[in-house]
């Protein structure tokens, strides 16, 4: 089936998620990634769409009906998902100077003018590519604690003109000018008194945000990580507003990754790594920390889903 015609008929399908008592019923299209399976969930919890397809850090629905993703460690590939066939790609291992470096890739970005940013991890740089893969801008990255596999998670450009880099190994948000590539903003998150504790799962503890959102109020929303949990941080730095790992009744965060910010302010979260019987997504009303939608597809996409975007609400959300 046409996905334009099928994005047209996905508001007409029933809900299989239940939404937590006393809320009102609603349902999601999603793009996720898991169990090496890259697929579209429809509203009613049928599969509408899938290939086969790798782990990822990174995805995004783009304006042309096309999938921005992650190939391997290091490419950002664009996929048609009517041919399931990779029309574009960048492969940052061996383009832009890099062969023979370790480099793996976590964040990327369509922009405004066609262009795509790409964050390099291991070079520690932000590069801007064209079509062509020409780099047409760079920033180099200021990282604490180098290393490939963690210098950044996601990147995500601001209306400002800048870029949010979550630095996941220095447990730092670094704001970047795209004009200078000076850091303009930064913020640590903050361990709240607790030890730090190794590991991926519900166990571990730390400060190894994922993702930084800039919010129309002007504040960040940064979702922690190993942290377990969301904050939202004024641009003096003061935290006001936390979601903790055991907030929620009979749901429990662990590695929180992708942020959603819904039209309607309403927020989904990622939980990674939370095991069977925990949302792989979870959707609250952040005033009221009300559960309105969870998403559990633990069976079918596994532990390890790190990567999500709503299609339904393309175009009306932030993230």
């Amino acid at each position: 089936m046409n996905l334009a015609v099928f994005s047209l008929l996905v508001a007409a399908l029933v809900p299989a998620t239940t939404p937590a008592q006393g809320a009102a019923p609603v349902a999601h299209e999603v793009l996720l990634q898991g169990n090496d399976r890259l697929a579209i969930i429809a509203p009613d919890g049928e599969i509408r769409w899938e290939m086969r397809w790798g782990g990822i850090h990174d995805i995004h629905w783009l304006e042309n009906g096309h999938i921005l993703t992650r190939q391997g460690a290091a490419t950002v590939v664009e996929i048609d998902p009517e041919t399931k066939e990779v029309v574009w790609s960048y492969d940052s291992s061996k383009e832009g100077g890099n062969g023979g470096k370790p480099v793996e890739v976590h964040a990327f970005e369509r922009l405004a003018n066609g262009h795509t940013m790409i964050a390099e991890s291991g070079p520690a740089r932000l590069i801007e590519v064209d079509a062509d893969g020409k780099i047409q801008k760079e920033i180099q990255l200021v990282v604490d604690h180098p290393g490939a596999h963690t210098d950044t998670r996601l990147v995500r450009s601001t209306p400002a003109g800048t870029y949010l880099v979550a630095h996941e190994a220095d447990g730092k948000v670094r704001e970047y000018s795209r004009e200078s590539g000076e850091v303009v903003w930064d913020f640590e998150v903050p361990l709240f008194g607790r030890e730090p504790a190794g590991g991926h799962g519900l166990e571990a503890y730390g400060n190894r945000l994922f993702q930084a959102l800039r919010l129309p109020s002007g504040n960040t929303l940064i979702s922690t990580g190993n942290g377990h949990g969301v904050i939202e941080v004024t641009p003096e730095k003061k935290v006001v507003w936390q979601l903790q790992q055991n907030d929620l009744e009979g749901i429990r965060f662990a590695w929180v990754t992708t942020l959603e910010v819904l039209a309607d302010g309403h927020y989904v979260i990622g939980n990674c790594h939370a095991g069977p019987g925990q949302p792989l997504l979870v959707e609250i009303e952040p005033k009221t920390k009300k559960v309105v939608w969870t998403f559990d597809r633990h069976d079918d996409f596994g532990n390890s889903v790190s990567n999500s975007q709503l299609l339904d609400v393309r175009g009306e959300s932030l993230r």
